[in-house]
């Protein structure tokens, strides 16, 4: 136990790390109970209010939300409440299981068996109601199975839901692709509700003048799901500055590769965890900023320098910066900036669209019943955290639907 760390929490009545988390996780409550060695305890609230606490405690962006707000960053010394979530949740997850009450009679699908999908199976289960997952992905997890290294997630971890899910009596579909395989009207029929969780994992591209058909170029979430089958060569450059980045440069380095991050701004301005940048750092990856690639020539990335200029408001833009165009060798490009959402799954079925392509949602569901969204298709690219939230605002919704 971590109880130096845990006696220098000040157990604030009105707690900004809480108000900072998307779930509004109750840490003094479960800081309280810790002190007192009543982990158990501390564990079922914990799970209760956010089923993926043992990963999010692993992956989430505290900096930005729990541990950049604790009270004692004004003293420069943060209580580092992530760490003894990690192993409260940890724990508890080895054993807990789900209560399903009577059975409602009501059956809900959930396209996407990521964060999202796995929270609303639960709550779901919790509340009697029937649920069947499907996703394209032989095993349950998304992005932390298939896109987060084991040397930053156990998949002992994922393996555990998949023990819950089971035994909570919720059925796994895998290896079937929504809109392909199965439609989504097809689904409408044979349950209740439907509500999709399906991640973001349609890779963006550069679209930069060379990058298309360019055999010496990777998209980090492919090469991720499986590294040892790529060969990358010896020099590997990484475009971006997110946590994928650092995922796959730091996975680079591992399979012996000499691996540089090229990115745009400065290391202030990148939205990985910053401790995520400083283990890539110690790992040996090498960084580049101020650049960008706009062309890429072969084995080669046109690169160009860059600086960050403020306008009349304040506002901080980055600029290209014209005749400093250079070149840099790769054997392997790793493009790393961000994803899409895939919505093939609704092909076939009436959904509505805006005019930028986007999927129409918010309060007025009446355009389709029954239909539900949760997760990076309501959000855009976000952490596992805030797809729990949103999964816990879908199912609330669903119930409502459902007359639960």
């Amino acid at each position: 136990m971590n109880n130096h760390e845990a006696l220098r929490c000040l157990l604030c009545k009105k707690p900004l790390c809480s108000g900072a988390c998307p779930v509004h996780t109750a840490v003094p409550v479960c800081m309280q109970l810790y002190r007192e060695d009543r982990l158990e305890e501390a564990g079922k609230i914990l799970f209760d209010n956010n089923p993926m606490s043992a990963i999010t405690s692993l992956v989430c962006d505290w900096n930005r939300l729990c541990y950049g707000h604790c009270i004692l960053n004004k003293r420069g010394v943060p209580v580092h409440w992530y760490e003894i979530e990690q192993e409260i949740s940890g724990e508890y997850l080895k054993h807990v299981y789900i209560t399903v009450p009577q059975e409602t009679g009501k059956k809900v699908a959930i396209i996407g068996g990521g964060p999202a999908g796995i929270t609303v199976a639960i709550k779901l289960r919790e509340a009697g109601v029937g649920v069947e997952i499907f996703d394209e992905e032989r095993r349950v997890g998304g992005v932390p199975y298939y896109g987060i290294p084991d040397f930053r997630l156990d998949k002992t971890i994922l393996n555990r839901y998949e023990r819950i899910l089971f035994e909570a009596g919720v059925t796994f579909h895998g290896g079937v692709q929504v809109g392909k395989d199965l439609l989504l009207k097809d689904l409408q029929k044979r349950f209740d509700a439907v509500i999709v969780t399906a991640g973001a994992d349609v890779p963006r591209k550069l679209n930069i003048p060379g990058e298309d058909g360019n055999p010496h170029i990777l998209y980090s979430l492919d090469f991720l799901k499986d590294p040892k089958s790529y060969s990358l060569g010896q020099k590997v450059l990484v475009i971006g500055g997110g946590n994928v980045t650092m995922d796959a440069a730091r996975t680079a380095v591992r399979m012996g590769c000499d691996t540089t991050i090229v990115y745009r701004k400065t290391f202030e301005n990148m939205p990985a965890n910053y401790r995520e940048v400083e283990e890539a750092k110690f790992d040996g990856v090498k960084f580049e900023l101020f650049q960008v690639p706009v062309a890429i020539e072969g084995d080669e990335a046109v690169i160009i320098n860059c600086e960050n200029v403020e306008d009349e408001n304040g506002k901080v833009h980055t600029k290209t910066l014209e005749g400093t165009e250079h070149k840099m060798h790769f054997d392997t490009m790793l493009v790393s900036i961000s994803a899409n959402v895939d919505y093939g799954v609704f092909s076939g079925s009436n959904v509505n669209f805006d005019e930028r392509g986007r999927l129409v949602t918010g309060e007025d569901q009446q355009a389709m019943p029954g239909l539900f969204i949760a997760g990076d298709f309501l959000t855009g690219p976000k952490t596992v955290v805030e797809a729990v939230a949103s999964a816990k605002t879908a199912v609330a919704s669903t119930l409502h639907y459902l007359s639960l």
